[in-house]
C-alpha cells in the first residue's frame, strides 16, 4: 500500500529564488498579514549569483536615466545603507574613481557626469591626471583624468542576503531550502483561494500559493516559461575575479572603475570589506548556467588589465579566484511585470545592481501586488531587524572585543588564524535561524577558510563543526541571552 503524498504547504505568496532580491521580497511581504514561503533550489540562501557579486553599494550614477533600474538603484542605495546600519551589515564608504586611459575615454567623462546628474546624483567631479594619482598613487602610468563618485561604497553581499532572509523568518516567512521548482499547475478555486491558486511541484515538496513571485535569477526565464510565457532568455555572463592578500589593501584606498562599455562596467579594482583587494570581473557570455569554473583565458585577461591599472598588485599574493554568473537579458532594464490572470509577478533581468536595489525592488513588487488586490500593508508588531555578526574588517571583530571575550571565552579562541575567526562565531552560525548546511555556507557566515591558507589549517575543524552542527566545539558554550 503506497504512502499518500503529504498535503502541500499553503501560502499567500511563494517567492521563488533565495538570492538577495528574493530574500528582500520575502522579507517585505512577510511584514504584511500574509503567509510567505521563500522557495530556493539550493541548500542555502545567497548561494547563486548573489554570492559572487562585486559587492559594491552603487549610487546609480551611471544607470540609464529614466529606466526602472535607475530609479530603484537610487532608492535602494539609501534603503540598503540604512538597513545595513540597523543590522550590522559591513559597509565602507570608500568612494570611487573612474579612470580614463585614452583620449576617447577622457572625452566620455563629461557625459558620464551629466548622466549622473540626470539620475539625481550631482556629487561627481571631473579631475585631472595629477588629482587621479593623488587619490591612487600606485595607479599604473598613463592615466589622463578621472571622474570621482564619492558615494560609491563596498558592502558584504553575503551578510546582506543572510540578514534579509533571517529577517523574513523572524517576520513569519518559511524558508524552504532544496526546493527546486520542477513544474507548475493551476488549481481550481476553493474556500481558501476563491480565485484559484498555483501548485508548485518542487524537489522538496509541494507548495500551494495564491500568488507567485519569480525572482529566480539565472533561471527566471525557465520559471517564466512554466507560467506560459516566452518573452526573454537569460544568458549566463561569467565574471572571473582575482582576490589579493590583505597586504595589498593600501594599494586600493578606493574603488577604481573603468569607463563603462556596452558589456557592463568592465574590469575594476576594489577593496573589500574583508580587507582584501579584488580585481575583475571578466564578461563572457555562455550557454551553461552552471559554468562557474575559472579559466586560463580569464586569468590572462585579468592579469593584462590589472598590470595596466595597478601593476603593484602583482607583487602581492593572489589568495583566491572565483567566477560568478550574471543574468544577462536583452534590453537595458529590469523585467518586472505582473500577470493578473495567473497571479504571478516576474522579477527578471536583475544584473549586479540587484544587490543595491534589492530593498527598493521589494517595495516595487509589493506595490504591484497591492495594485493586483493584495493587502501588503505592514503590520504594527514587526520585530526589530536582526543584528548580523560582523565579518568586516572596519568594525570590531570578536577576537579583538575584550568585553565579548570576558563574557564568553569562546570569542577568544581563534580557530582560523588567517581570518581570525573564533570558535564562538562558528558556534553561533549553527545556532542561528538559518544555519549553514555546507562548508561554503559556513564560510559565508564567518569567513572561516577564506584566508591565505584557504582552509589548510582550519579545514579539519570546519568539517568537524559542520558534521556535528557545531557540537565539536564543546568548550564553546553560548552565553545566555547573547544576540551574537
Amino acid at each position: 500500500m503506497s504512502t499518500p503524498s503529504p498535503a502541500p504547504r499553503r501560502v499567500d505568496v511563494a517567492v521563488i529564488g533565495g538570492g538577495v532580491v528574493g530574500s528582500a521580497i520575502a522579507r517585505r511581504l512577510a511584514g504584511a498579514d500574509l503567509g510567505v514561503a521563500l522557495v530556493e533550489a539550493r541548500a542555502d540562501v545567497g548561494d547563486g549569483t548573489s554570492k559572487a557579486n562585486t559587492a559594491i553599494l552603487h549610487t546609480g550614477f551611471d544607470a540609464s536615466p529614466g529606466t526602472l533600474e535607475s530609479r530603484l538603484v537610487a532608492q535602494g542605495y539609501h534603503l540598503l545603507g540604512d538597513y545595513a546600519a540597523a543590522t550590522g551589515i559591513p559597509v565602507e564608504r570608500t568612494g570611487a574613481l573612474l579612470v580614463a586611459w585614452t583620449e576617447e575615454e577622457l572625452a566620455a567623462l563629461p557625459g558620464l557626469r551629466e548622466k549622473a546628474e540626470r539620475n539625481g546624483y550631482d556629487a561627481c567631479e571631473l579631475v585631472d591626471a595629477d588629482a587621479v594619482y593623488a587619490r591612487v598613487p600606485d595607479l599604473g602610468p598613463g592615466a589622463l583624468g578621472g571622474l570621482t563618485v564619492p558615494g560609491e561604497s563596498i558592502i558584504c553581499t553575503w551578510s546582506t542576503t543572510i540578514a534579509l532572509a533571517t529577517d523574513a523568518v523572524a517576520r513569519g516567512a518559511a524558508v524552504l531550502l532544496e526546493h527546486r521548482v520542477e513544474s507548475v499547475e493551476t488549481v481550481a478555486p476553493d474556500a481558501q483561494a476563491p480565485d484559484g491558486a498555483t501548485l508548485l511541484r518542487t524537489s522538496g515538496g509541494d507548495v500551494l500559493a495564491t500568488w507567485v513571485v519569480n525572482a529566480a535569477g539565472l533561471h527566471a526565464d525557465t520559471i517564466d516559461a512554466l507560467f506560459g510565457h516566452d518573452r526573454f532568455t537569460v544568458t549566463p555572463r561569467r565574471g572571473e575575479l582575482f582576490v589579493f592578500d590583505k597586504l595589498a589593501r593600501p594599494l586600493a584606498p578606493l574603488i577604481v572603475l573603468p569607463v563603462p562599455s556596452s558589456l557592463g562596467k568592465g574590469v575594476l579594482v576594489s577593496p573589500t570589506v574583508y580587507g582584501n583587494v579584488m580585481l575583475g570581473p571578466t564578461a563572457e557570455d555562455l550557454d551553461d548556467k552552471t559554468a562557474t569554473g575559472t579559466s586560463e583565458a580569464g586569468f590572462a585577461f585579468l592579469r593584462g588589465k590589472g598590470e595596466r591599472i595597478l601593476p603593484a598588485l602583482f607583487d602581492e599574493e593572489v589568495t583566491a579566484t572565483y567566477a560568478g554568473l550574471r543574468a544577462a537579458v536583452p534590453g537595458g532594464d529590469y523585467l518586472v511585470e505582473r500577470d493578473d490572470e495567473r497571479r504571478y509577478v516576474l522579477v527578471g533581468g536583475i544584473r549586479s545592481t540587484g544587490l543595491t536595489s534589492s530593498l527598493a525592488l521589494a517595495e516595487h513588487v509589493a506595490g504591484l501586488l497591492a495594485d493586483g488586490g493584495v493587502d501588503v500593508r505592514e503590520r504594527d508588531d514587526l520585530p526589530a531587524p536582526p543584528r548580523i555578526p560582523n565579518i568586516g574588517e572596519a568594525g570590531l571583530r570578536p577576537y579583538a572585543d575584550a568585553a565579548a571575550i570576558a563574557a564568553d571565552p569562546a570569542y577568544g579562541r581563534v580557530v582560523c588564524f588567517c581570518e581570525r575567526v573564533t570558535a564562538g562565531e562558528v558556534r553561533d552560525a549553527f545556532a542561528s535561524p538559518l544555519p549553514p548546511r555546507d562548508l561554503d555556507g559556513l564560510r559565508r557566515r564567518t569567513r572561516l577558510m577564506n584566508g591565505r591558507c584557504q582552509g589548510f589549517y582550519c579545514g579539519a575543524e570546519a568539517a568537524a563543526a559542520l558534521e556535528t552542527c557545531g557540537a565539536s566545539l564543546a568548550d564553546a558554550r553560548p552565553t545566555e541571552g547573547t544576540d551574537r
